[in-house]
Parts: C-alpha cells; sequence; structure tokens
C-alpha cells in the first residue's frame, strides 16, 4: 500500500509517515519500481499501535522503546503518566478557577483582570500582611468574586486576617452564605468554626437560616456559635442550645447574655427563666452546672426569675444558697 493509501487509511498524514520514518518508528517494507514507498500489513498495524500509544500521552521516543524492547514493562511508565496527567489535570482545574473567578466580576477593561488577579494571588500569599491587605481592598474599586473570599476565611488561621475576610464577606452581601454553610460539613473542625463564625457576621434572612440549621450540626461548637449568633438576632430557636452551653460550661458567660438579650418581653423572660429553673432541678446536673444556672437567672428581667432566685437563696447546695442570696440582693438594689 502506497503512502497516501496508508495516510487516508489510518488517518496519519503522509508528513506524519515521514517522520514516523525519519525517527525509525516505522519504515516501509518496501518500494515500488518507480521508488514510492509501499507499506505491508504489518507496517500498517506498527502505524495503529503507535497511535495507539500516542493516545495514551505517550511521548515519540517512550513509544520506540516500547514497540522495539522486548524486556520493557509499562507499568513503571503508565504510573508516570497517571502522575502527570493528574498534575496536568490539577493545574488545568486551578486555571479554570481563577479565569470562572476573574469573569465572575466582568471585567470591563484589561486593568480591572490584572487588579483580580493580583488580590487573587495575594489572598493566598505566605505573608500575612499581604492576605490583610487583599481583603480590605476588596470593594468597590477591586471587586473580588465571592467564592474566593470563602476559600480564603475557611483557610485562614492568623485572627487578624480571618477578621478582616469576615468584613469583606459581610459587605458582599448574601452571596457566599451558601459556600460557608458547606463548610459546616468539613471534616476538619478549624474550618467548621471559621464557617460558622463568618456566617454569624453575614447579613440578611438567609444567613439567619444558614445558622438556624448549624443548631443542628453534630459539631457542639459549631452549635455554640450559631445559637450566640442567633441570640443577638432574636431568634428564640438558640434558647435550648444557650441552656446546654451554661450546663456544660462552655462560653456559659457568653450565652448568659445572649438568653438575657432573647428575653426581650415578659413572655419570653418568663419561659427562659421557667427553662433555666427546670434544668436546676434535673438530677443529672453537676453542681458547678447549678450555679452557672443560678447565676444565668441574674440578668433575667420578671417575676418569674425573682422567684426562683428568692427560692434557690434556701437552696441546699451552699454555692448555689449564696449565688442566689447575692443576686437577689442585686435585684432588689441593696
Amino acid at each position: 500500500m502506497l503512502i497516501g493509501e496508508v495516510a487516508r487509511r489510518s488517518g496519519v498524514s503522509a508528513r506524519m509517515l515521514r517522520h514516523y520514518e525519519s525517527l525509525g518508528l516505522v519504515r516501509p517494507s518496501g518500494r515500488t519500481g518507480s521508488g514510492y514507498r509501499e507499506y505491508s500489513g504489518e507496517d500498517i498495524r506498527r502505524i495503529f499501535h503507535i497511535e495507539s500509544l500516542r493516545s495514551l500521552g505517550l511521548s515519540l521516543r517512550e513509544i520506540g522503546r516500547a514497540l522495539d524492547d522486548p524486556g520493557f514493562t509499562p507499568s513503571a511508565l503508565v504510573a508516570d503518566l497517571v502522575r502527570q496527567t493528574r498534575a496536568r489535570i490539577a493545574a488545568e482545574t486551578e486555571l479554570l478557577t481563577r479565569l470562572r473567578r476573574i469573569d465572575a466580576v466582568e471585567p470591563a477593561a484589561w486593568e480591572d483582570v490584572l487588579q483580580v488577579v493580583a488580590v487573587l494571588q495575594a489572598l493566598r500569599s505566605k505573608s500575612a500582611d499581604a492576605r490583610q491587605r487583599a481583603a480590605l481592598s476588596s470593594g468597590d474599586e477591586v471587586p473580588v468574586p465571592v467564592e474566593a473570599l470563602v476559600e480564603a476565611v475557611l483557610r485562614e488561621a492568623d485572627p487578624i486576617v480571618a477578621g478582616a475576610l469576615r468584613w469583606a464577606l459581610a459587605r458582599s452581601g448574601d452571596g457566599g452564605t451558601a459556600l460557608l454553610a458547606e463548610g459546616l460539613g468539613s471534616p476538619l473542625a478549624d474550618v467548621r468554626v471559621r464557617a460558622v463564625r463568618s456566617l454569624a457576621e453575614m447579613p440578611g434572612g438567609e444567613a439567619t437560616a444558614r445558622l438556624r440549621d448549624a443548631l443542628a450540626n453534630p459539631d457542639p461548637v459549631v452549635r455554640g456559635h450559631a445559637a450566640l449568633a442567633l441570640g443577638t438576632r432574636g431568634v428564640a430557636e438558640a434558647v435550648p442550645t444557650l441552656f446546654d452551653m451554661v450546663v456544660e460550661g462552655r462560653n456559659d458567660t457568653d450565652a448568659a447574655d445572649a438568653l438575657s438579650l432573647l428575653a426581650s418581653d415578659t413572655a419570653a423572660a418568663d419561659r427562659i427563666a421557667a427553662g433555666l429553673v427546670d434544668r436546676l432541678a434535673a438530677d443529672a446536673v453537676a453542681a458547678p452546672a447549678r450555679v452557672r444556672l443560678t447565676q444565668a437567672l441574674a440578668d433575667i428581667p420578671g417575676a418569674t426569675a425573682s422567684d426562683a432566685l428568692v427560692e434557690l437563696s434556701g437552696d441546699g447546695d451552699r454555692a448555689v444558697a449564696l449565688t442566689a442570696t447575692y443576686l437577689v440582693r442585686l435585684r432588689d438594689g441593696r
């Protein structure tokens, strides 16, 4: 078969067939009387083998070795190809992410593109100062994709930089709340805490809804941060978790403050005071927890809390009784 026919049937151009010949990969078995290359069936099979190996990403040098070395074992080469391909996919995925983020801010000029690229690079800098400046620069002048801010805040260990990133996210609106909510399910405890703390500073109803969902999170630290944030927003659903925090001694002072904020009217104050009294009466509550529950009654207004403190001043636990007596005097202005 002549070279033109081989090219038509194999899909390999005549120029590439000549290149293969120059490298010694495949040589036509014969020549016609006129000197034209003539390929045998074996030659054509070798061409198809070459093309198959090229489709796996092998170089022509590696293909020649694979076809001509009887002792060649493909396992090491294939493993290397897997590694190279994964690295290439990772690099292309990172590039695609960067391009999507630039496209999301709809740059009007190349100067805008360069500014966004600079901020994205700074957010991944090893310098905390550079990351903080990038967070603080986000806004109208240099719009930063919300996705990049969320990614940055979820990995940020420096508390000062994290605060700047949360500020930048809060200014961005509700766009990052869904992404932050995904962080609540991270296998890493630090990421979960960063996610809930960021949600706590996000304005709007969607952030509040995500914080409500976080009250059912299996991580007690996440539940606690969500409850404290919801307490400042006046969401009564946080009350049971705040009770748990007082009992367990986890941010119990902050939890008591949040309960006092939620006791905004007589009915709410009476419900919260009654709930604290119920916890005090539970058999499983240890002595230190009973003291904390008594202290939490201090800033709950209304008769229910006052009556409970008067009764607790005669409690069999001396620490509870002394605490309640002191609080009764404070409430009476004495």
